[in-house]
């Protein structure tokens, strides 16, 4: 019986379970809550030369798209650990010994427990084991790469402390990789884990997936004109999961030709001739490589000649405006990107001192800009504008409001193992400086000052 790819695992998947943890302003999430079977890469306290990330293993953010064929999006083949950010590159090193590693065991139904320091909407986690016989010895890569399990959500904030039962494959024994990815509703991005295990126990021959996911469902196109066309189609389902799905193309009387993949329903293909007619074929793939029967769907592009008169249409309002990281002279902006019949041209980035009056700061054809120059403990408000290139300007995004970090150091108390601390407390350890991040009651071990889920290190 086929699955439906809105809940898929190569065992059994069981949902959210609570953790009371707490929110730190500029952050967002990673593996290693107090439910969970195994911690990140970058969040655990053994691991040596880790370099920034360290501080921040919950800020590893990358583009979202990734599936396993290589075309979709996602993280390049190398920097997969990193996500290719400067904050993590030290993850990328690769060797036998490199990584402390959680003790799991063969065949285990283990939990996989997020940590978030700020909750964001949520439309999926898919997570990924390496394959037996993966090159320990170099950077990780796709190819390496084998679906463990996929959870889908709603659109909504996950549940705090979230967890997810998953079964390890019988067949994989010694040192692997999991790669956790939690896919972010309301942003272009999402959040990217490594984690180290080293599985215990005798392989068991596993069956080779030979069942082809469905055929993909209810082709559309949108927005035809002249030289492109949007596709839009249906999930398919698979007993395991689907990966990606692969777009062709051809002219009438014509070969399909692979004009992209993408991990998720909709496609847009660009620069195509007028008044011609296309054949298109969407066909969906599982990581094993089987492929479904196509969808198909013919459209014929708008004649040219056609004089649409001039863009009067605006754009709809940037959305989601947030912050990547924030410090005392600096807010590194980022939000979700604007829509347009035509197309966005840029975008103009607004700020206020809180209260007064908005005045432009920038321009960028990015979804992200970093305001620099700032006060310290300082508020300020930031909108943002998407121009198209006939200059009709959207709305504007709703207002985001930031301080600015103290740039001064606290009179602060030595840290105690045994105390009870608030989130926000501060307190002097070995000659630093370090903030609660969320509240609890010390029972006097030494080594929690080191836990990234109770203290981080900001001075």
């Amino acid at each position: 019986m086929k699955k439906s790819a809105k809940f898929c695992t190569v065992a059994t998947l069981v949902g959210a379970l609570a953790f009371g943890g707490a929110a730190a302003a500029n952050a967002h999430g990673y593996i290693g809550n107090s439910k969970s079977d195994v911690t990140a890469r970058a969040a655990m306290k053994s691991n040596t030369n880790l370099g920034p990330v360290q501080y921040e293993p919950q800020s590893i953010e990358a583009p979202k798209g990734f599936s396993l064929d290589a075309s979709t999006g996602g993280p390049a083949d190398g920097k997969l650990a990193s996500a290719g950010t400067d904050i993590a590159k030290n993850l990328d090193e690769q060797s036998p010994d490199r990584w402390k590693e959680n003790e799991v065991n063969a065949g285990q139904t283990i939990s996989m427990g997020w940590e978030y320091t700020a909750m964001h909407p949520t439309s999926k986690w898919h997570y990924y084991i390496t394959k037996n016989g993966w090159d320990q010895n170099s950077p990780l890569k796709r190819s390496e790469l084998q679906p463990l399990a996929t959870v889908q959500h709603d659109g909504t904030l996950p549940t705090e402390g979230t967890v997810h039962q998953m079964k390890l494959p019988a067949d994989h024994t010694g040192d692997h990789v999991i790669y956790a990815v939690w896919d972010v509703a309301d942003t272009s991005n999402a959040f990217y884990n490594t984690v180290d295990v080293h599985i215990n126990g005798d392989a068991e021959p596993e069956k080779p997936d030979t069942e082809a996911p469905s055929a993909p469902s209810s082709l559309t196109a949108n927005n035809v004109t002249s030289t492109g066309v949007q596709l839009t189609w249906k999930e398919s389902t698979d007993n395991v999961d689907v990966d990606h799905y692969e777009i062709q193309r051809r002219t009438k009387g014509g070969d399909f030709k692979k004009v992209g993949s993408t991990a998720g329903t909709s496609f847009k293909d660009k620069d195509l001739t007028a008044s011609t007619a296309y054949d298109y074929r969407v066909v969906a793939f599982d990581a094993a490589g089987n492929a479904s029967d196509p969808g198909t769907l013919s459209v014929t592009t708008k004649n040219e000649d056609v004089n649409p008169g001039p863009d009067t249409e605006a754009p709809s309002a940037p959305s989601h405006v947030h912050s990547m990281g924030t410090t005392a002279n600096s807010v590194d902006l980022m939000w979700s990107k604007a829509d347009d019949n035509v197309g966005i041209d840029h975008y103009e980035i607004q700020r206020a001192i809180s209260g007064g009056e908005f005045a432009a700061i920038g321009t960028t054809d990015k979804t992200s800009h970093m305001d620099e120059g700032l006060n310290a403990s300082t508020s300020y408000d930031y909108r943002v504008v998407a121009v198209d290139a006939a200059g009709n300007e959207s709305p504007s995004s709703e207002v985001f409001t930031v301080r600015t970090r103290d740039d001064s150091t606290p009179e602060t108390e030595q840290w105690s193992s045994t105390a009870a601390y608030k989130k926000g407390d501060r307190v002097l350890h070995n000659g630093s400086v370090f903030e609660a991040v969320q509240d609890y009651q010390g029972h006097g071990d030494p080594t929690w000052i080191n836990a990234l889920s109770l203290w981080k290190k900001i001075g």
